[in-house]
């Protein structure tokens, strides 16, 4: 076993926590100011310089990193579970199991709980959903939970969408999944767009977004700091409420 210890800030950790899982991390310990992933071989890490490789001791680091994971009461439905913990769910609680590093956006981040939360407020039973950008399918799973009746999921990368697609099938929910992007999309098809991605793609997105809604559609953006907020709401100028947790950001109406 070999320790990855990374220096880092608070508002970088969600990033580098993603970026650990799909290096094919055993494991990630948070501390204060640093995160320690644990690999079964050391890789270069030359290139960054607050990253060091330990020496491991004797204990079991897997099981030290999983003890991290509680879970956790999302909104007024939801219930986040370690696909490894038996924990009963509670009643009135939609189930959604998590998997640490099949994808980033597994659930217990601050963006996609924020999320996960707007879209409790937002969804119908009915509602045609988009998800952009699926990652590990959260979002997706969650839609289909919460009473949507067609749920559609992208990803622009093909090895994402294959772990969505285990997910799906495994869970046995019904999502209409595909590798690219909203162009794929026909107009005015869909009630709620759901995405927790980076800013810039929000931005880039927004016209294809606005193509893909119904009149008076909704949609929920999550995935952004408050540094981004101004751009984003420039994007879609008069259009919902920001939503917030530590530094991160969402955009829903």
């Amino acid at each position: 076993m070999y320790v990855l210890r990374l220096e880092c800030s608070s508002d970088e950790k969600d990033r580098l926590i993603a970026e650990l899982w799909e290096r094919g991390t055993l494991g990630i310990v948070e501390e204060d100011a640093a995160l320690r992933a644990f690999f079964d071989q050391p890789f270069d890490v030359a290139d960054c310089p607050q990253a060091i490789w330990e020496p491991a001791d004797d204990r079991d680091w897997i099981e030290v990193s999983q003890a991290q994971w509680e879970p956790l009461l999302v909104g007024s439905r939801l219930f986040l579970v370690p696909s490894w913990r038996a924990d009963p769910t509670p009643p009135g609680r939609l189930r959604l199991e998590m998997q640490p590093g099949l994808a980033c956006g597994t659930g217990w981040g601050p963006a996609t709980r924020l999320a996960l939360e707007a879209m409790e407020s937002r969804l119908r039973p009915g509602m045609t959903v988009l998800d952009l950008g699926t990652g590990a399918g959260i979002l997706a799973v969650a839609a289909a939970r919460l009473g949507a009746g067609s749920v559609y999921a992208c990803d622009i990368d093909h090895e994402a969408s294959c772990i969505a697609r285990d997910r799906f099938r495994s869970e046995s929910i019904e999502v209409g999944l595909f590798t690219g992007t909203a162009s794929a999309v026909g107009s005015s098809a869909v009630d709620l767009v759901v995405a927790n991605i980076n800013a810039p793609v929000l931005e880039e997105l927004a016209p294809e977004i606005s193509r893909v809604q119904r009149p008076g559609g909704s949609a929920v953006f999550s995935g952004f700091t408050v540094q981004d907020v101004d751009n984003v709401l420039a994007a879609y100028p008069g259009r919902g409420v920001v939503l917030e947790s530590q530094e991160w950001r969402a955009l829903a109406w």
